[in-house]
């Protein structure tokens, strides 16, 4: 009984310490959308979609707030956008974008992140060649007809249309350019962002066996225990 009492006790905490990562995350993001774009979503097409990205994650209300409140304060750190490669163990190319005050911080962490993991971190344009950017949004499918909403979004530069049955939802990718021209095409639509977000898919993926795999997920995991780590991208299968 005690047991498992301290077990659900530490699920619960990890689950509300990933929770709390996230809402860092998004924060930040929401903090540099509102310096940059100003505070008022209906005039900064960038910090819409991350509020709803914070909607998403279930991010409550005063925390985004909170952000959107920093970028006003003239004490408040300039938030600067930095990307580290590299490789994992076993030949797997890493990609690691990070949102920083401290950039001298945060190269020493990633550096140290691959070498406890037995990976190396390269130089910049050393890994990035193997994924392409994409954009993604998702939006509720409702009673749209897929292959009509398809047709439509293909004049705002909607390259890939998918629907998640179990989610019920409609996922839209396009080319990282086109970002601003699909947010405004689905607003012209009528159709709510729910999630938006700039991703980058490997070319091509290699398949690792199990233990392989864990070896690769020790780094992945220990990057994304940092702060200043926004999303990690790889070429594992």
């Amino acid at each position: 009984m005690g047991r498992a009492f301290e077990f659900r006790k530490a699920r619960k905490l990890k689950r509300w310490g990933q929770m709390s990562k996230t809402f860092t995350k998004i924060g930040r993001e929401i903090t540099k959308a509102a310096k940059e774009g100003g505070p008022d979503p209906d005039a900064n097409s960038k910090l819409r979609v991350l509020i709803q990205n914070a909607k998403a994650a279930n991010m409550p209300k005063d925390n985004v707030e909170r952000a959107i409140k920093k970028a006003t304060d003239k004490n408040q750190e300039n938030w600067d956008e930095r990307v580290y490669e590299g490789y994992a163990q076993h030949g797997i190319a890493v990609l690691v974008e990070t949102l920083t005050d401290n950039s001298t911080r945060t190269v020493a962490n990633v550096r140290a992140a691959f070498n406890k993991c037995d990976g190396s971190l390269g130089t910049s344009g050393s890994v990035e060649f193997l994924f392409e950017r994409k954009c993604m949004f998702k939006i509720d499918a409702n009673d749209i007809d897929v292959e009509e909403f398809e047709l439509a979004m293909i004049d705002f530069g909607g390259d890939e249309i998918d629907k998640d049955e179990e989610e019920n939802e409609i996922i839209i990718y396009g080319q990282f350019e086109d970002f601003g021209n699909i947010q405004s095409g689905l607003e012209e639509l009528g159709h709510e962002i729910k999630e938006a977000n700039l991703e980058r898919i490997p070319l091509n993926t290699v398949t690792l066996t199990e233990e392989q795999e864990e070896d690769v997920n020790k780094l992945i995991e220990r990057l994304e225990e940092d702060d200043d780590v926004q999303q990690v991208f790889h070429t594992m299968a």
